[in-house]
C-alpha cells in the first residue's frame, strides 16, 4: 500500500510539472512547482479562493476613477466603502505579510520593507532573494502553509514572502517574483492551475498586481497615470473573473491593497539634523541603538528639538494602537511621522531617497488616504454587505473559514468580518 501510494504521489507531481508548467513554457519567469502531497479526498470538496492584491490601490480609487469590475463584486458580495486599515506601518510587505498571516507586523517580524534586526545583527531587505525568500525572518503560519499543512494545496503568483520555505513547508505552486510578467499570463496562469485535475488543483491562490502603486509613487495620487492603472487592473479582474466562471467550480474571490496612497509634502526630513545618531545604525526613520549608545539621551536630544512632522518615543510607550512596541527590530526611540512626510535617519547612512510624489507608511487612523480596498464575492459570501473599516489582520480567519481550514490563533478575528458569510456555509 505504501509502495502504490509513493508511485501514485510521483506520477501526480509529474503532471503537475507538466500541467502548471504549461503556460509558462516558454518564459522566463516559470512556475516552481514542490512536490507536496495531493488535495485530501475532503479538501477536494471544499471552495476555492483567489486573493488578489492590487498594490496600493487606495480605498477611494474605484468611486473616483471608474473600476466597474470591482464595483461589482462590491455589489455581488461584500465590500468595505469606507476603506480597509492597513497596519502601521501601511508598507507594502509588512501589510502583505499581515494579511496573509492575522498578526500585526511587531507579530509577524516584518516590521518595514527594509530593517535591522539587532539579535541577528542582519539586515532585511525586501528586494534582496538572500532575505525576502529566507524562511527564518518570518513568525506565524501564512495561509499557503496553513492549507498544505492541513492537506490542500495552495500556489501563489507572486506574494511577499511565498518564495521562503516557512514552518517547513511551501505552496504547492508558486513564481519568484518578476515584474515584468505580462499582466495578462499572469491571469491565464491562475486559470489554468484551476484546470488541473481535483487532486492537484490549488483551492487557495495568490495573485498580484503593482501597477497602481507604481503609478501613485511616480505621478502622484491624483495623476491621469494612476486614473489609467486603476482601469488596467480592474480591466485585469474582470477578465479573471470570466474566465474563472467559466469554469464552473465555487469560487470566492478576495480583492484588497496593502495600503493607500498620499501627496507628498515638502522636503526630506532628516532625523540626525534633531539628535546626534553617529551611535546609532538607521535604515530610513528606524534607529537601532550601538552597544554604546544612551538611548534615553537621544531620545531627550528629539524631546528638545521638537518639530511638528513627526512624534517620537522610546518604544514601550508607542500609543498602543499601532501595534508597534514590542519588537527590537522597530528600533527605540521610534519616530512616527505626522503627516505625508518622508523622514530618514542621515544623508551618510541612508542616501537621498527616491523623488516620489506620492507615499505611504502612514498611520492609518489618523490619514485617511492609508486605507485600503477591500472587496470579496463568490458562493460563500453574502451579496450587498458593505463593512465600516476593519483591520487587515482579520481577513485572515475569514480566508480560513471559507475554506475550511483550523486555524491558530492570531490578532484577527473572525467575528469582524462573519456578516460577510452565508450562513449556509460549508461544513469543515
Amino acid at each position: 500500500m505504501q509502495i502504490w501510494h509513493a508511485r501514485a504521489v510521483v506520477r501526480l507531481c509529474l503532471l503537475a510539472v507538466l500541467s502548471a508548467g504549461f503556460a509558462f513554457s516558454q518564459d522566463p519567469t516559470p512556475v516552481i512547482t514542490v512536490p507536496n502531497p495531493p488535495n485530501t479526498a475532503a479538501q477536494q470538496a471544499k471552495p476555492y479562493v483567489i486573493l488578489i492584491s492590487l498594490d496600493g490601490f487606495r480605498y477611494d480609487y474605484p468611486r473616483r476613477y471608474g473600476a466597474p469590475h470591482l464595483l461589482q463584486l462590491g455589489t455581488k458580495g461584500a465590500s468595505a466603502p469606507e476603506g480597509m486599515l492597513p497596519s502601521y506601518p501601511s508598507l507594502t510587505f509588512p501589510n502583505h505579510i499581515s494579511i496573509v498571516t492575522g498578526l500585526y507586523p511587531e507579530h509577524h517580524g516584518i516590521v518595514g520593507n527594509t530593517f535591522w534586526d539587532p539579535v541577528r545583527e542582519q539586515t532585511y531587505v525586501y528586494t534582496q532573494p538572500k532575505s525576502n525568500s529566507d524562511g527564518s525572518w518570518y513568525s506565524g503560519t501564512p495561509l499557503w502553509v496553513l492549507a498544505e499543512e492541513q492537506g490542500m494545496r495552495s500556489a501563489c503568483l507572486f506574494w511577499p514572502g511565498s518564495e521562503a520555505e516557512i514552518q517547513g513547508k511551501r505552496p504547492s505552486y508558486y513564481l519568484r517574483f518578476d515584474e515584468k510578467l505580462d499582466d495578462q499570463k499572469r491571469v491565464d496562469q491562475v486559470v489554468e492551475w484551476l484546470k488541473l485535475p481535483p487532486e492537484l488543483r490549488p483551492h487557495f491562490i495568490t495573485l498580484y498586481y503593482s501597477n497602481v502603486d507604481h503609478a501613485g509613487h511616480n505621478y502622484g495620487p491624483d495623476s491621469d497615470e494612476v486614473r489609467a492603472a486603476v482601469h488596467h487592473v480592474d480591466a485585469m479582474v474582470g477578465d479573471l473573473q470570466a474566465k474563472v466562471a467559466a469554469l464552473h467550480l465555487p469560487v470566492d474571490f478576495v480583492v484588497v491593497a496593502d495600503h493607500g496612497m498620499v501627496s507628498v509634502q515638502g522636503a526630506p526630513v532628516t532625523l540626525a539634523d534633531y539628535a546626534d545618531l553617529s551611535e546609532f545604525h538607521t535604515e530610513g526613520s528606524l534607529l537601532y541603538a550601538k552597544p554604546d549608545a544612551d538611548v534615553q539621551e537621544i531620545y531627550e536630544e528629539f524631546l528638545a528639538h521638537p518639530d511638528p512632522r513627526f512624534k517620537v518615543y522610546r518604544r514601550a510607550d508607542v500609543p498602543p494602537g499601532l501595534h508597534f512596541d514590542t519588537n527590537p527590530r522597530e528600533g527605540d526611540p521610534v519616530i512616527v511621522p505626522s503627516g505625508p512626510f518622508t523622514l530618514r535617519g542621515s544623508l551618510s547612512s541612508d542616501g537621498e531617497p527616491a523623488k516620489h510624489r506620492g507615499a505611504h507608511g502612514f498611520n492609518p487612523r489618523t490619514m485617511p488616504e492609508m486605507k485600503a480596498i477591500f472587496f470579496a464575492a463568490g458562493p460563500d459570501v453574502r451579496p450587498g454587505v458593505q463593512l465600516r473599516p476593519f483591520e487587515n489582520v482579520n481577513i485572515y480567519p475569514f480566508i480560513a473559514e471559507i475554506l475550511g481550514l483550523k486555524a491558530p490563533a492570531v490578532d484577527g478575528t473572525l467575528e469582524v468580518l462573519r456578516p460577510a458569510l452565508k450562513t449556509s456555509k460549508r461544513k469543515k
